[in-house]
């Protein structure tokens, strides 16, 4: 039965030369061939049959059909229009599946789950190009969509990125946004060989279960406060706030003192909770 599956090499090659498919280095296509990670994923990201889901870049559908044998729906948005003739043939019988062209970027996304997921709250599941990672994952996060969860395979530097603590050296701005908006943690890593073609990095999914817990949060002074904490890493964060938001240093200091905060400290010493206070005893801007 495997053979018939997308994620069979035989299959996926049949299929790609069929269509005489070139991968792109410009959007960054590498498709899954193994069996046994396509369903750890879908897996990992609890799809059940009660489940909506958008996919991003969905490629040939290797992981497409995961989704579509667990979820309810799948909506799988496709930049590359190569790839539509492609995507009729693999996921063609699949009747709880629909695929868009279009770039995710761009397009209304809100609309999109109204439209084509009736409007319900949805999953998100990618197997992401490394160049565009940031921004999807922030368009999803700010968007204050009806998301449950995202779960996205991203680059394995970019995922302990994601998920680090304070006190650690890959902990940074790209955190703290993460862990404003969701708990994210990484669910299962995956070796470079599992692709083609083969990147040069490992790669990582990372689940981001949403949540709204600091929805009274000032998000505008928040991020600026924390933008500037972390654009001079090396410098104690008496230093780069006084300097990142043009403020005398007594002036921060006594900020930092009612935020019970140590002015020696530095950007990735800091919590969540501690930016939070940070940004409230701040003046407005």
């Amino acid at each position: 039965m495997d053979n018939k599956r997308l994620y069979s090499p035989k299959r996926i090659k049949e299929v790609l030369e069929k269509y005489n498919f070139k991968f792109s280095k410009s959007l960054g296509q590498n498709f899954l061939i193994d069996g046994n990670i396509v369903r750890k994923i879908v897996e990992s990201a609890e799809i059940t049959k009660d489940d909506y889901v958008l996919e991003v870049g969905p490629g040939m559908g290797t992981l497409t059909e995961e989704l579509a044998l667990n979820a309810k729906k799948v909506l799988g948005v496709e930049l590359d229009h190569k790839l539509q003739p492609v995507l009729k043939e693999t996921l063609g019988k699949y009747p709880n599946v629909e695929i868009i062209h279009g770039d995710i970027l761009k397009l209304d996304i809100g609309a999109l789950i109204e439209e084509k997921l009736d409007n319900n709250r949805i999953k998100i599941v990618a197997n992401l190009p490394y160049y565009i990672t940031t921004p999807i994952i922030a368009r999803f996060l700010e968007g204050n969509y009806n998301i449950d969860a995202i779960n996205v395979m991203v680059q394995k530097e970019v995922a302990e990125r994601i998920t680090a603590s304070p006190n650690n050296k890959s902990y940074g701005s790209l955190t703290v946004f993460a862990n404003f908006y969701s708990d994210p943690k990484i669910v299962l890593n995956i070796p470079k060989s599992v692709f083609i073609p083969q990147p040069k990095v490992d790669s990582a999914v990372i689940r981001l279960k949403t949540k709204n817990k600091y929805r009274n949060v000032n998000k505008e002074k928040f991020f600026k406060i924390v933008k500037a904490a972390f654009s001079k890493r090396r410098k104690t964060i008496l230093n780069t706030l006084s300097s990142g938001l043009d403020m005398n240093k007594n002036e921060v200091r006594d900020i930092l003192d009612k935020s019970e905060i140590e002015s020696n400290k530095r950007a990735e010493n800091l919590t969540i909770e501690e930016y939070i206070r940070l940004s409230e005893n701040f003046p407005p801007y």
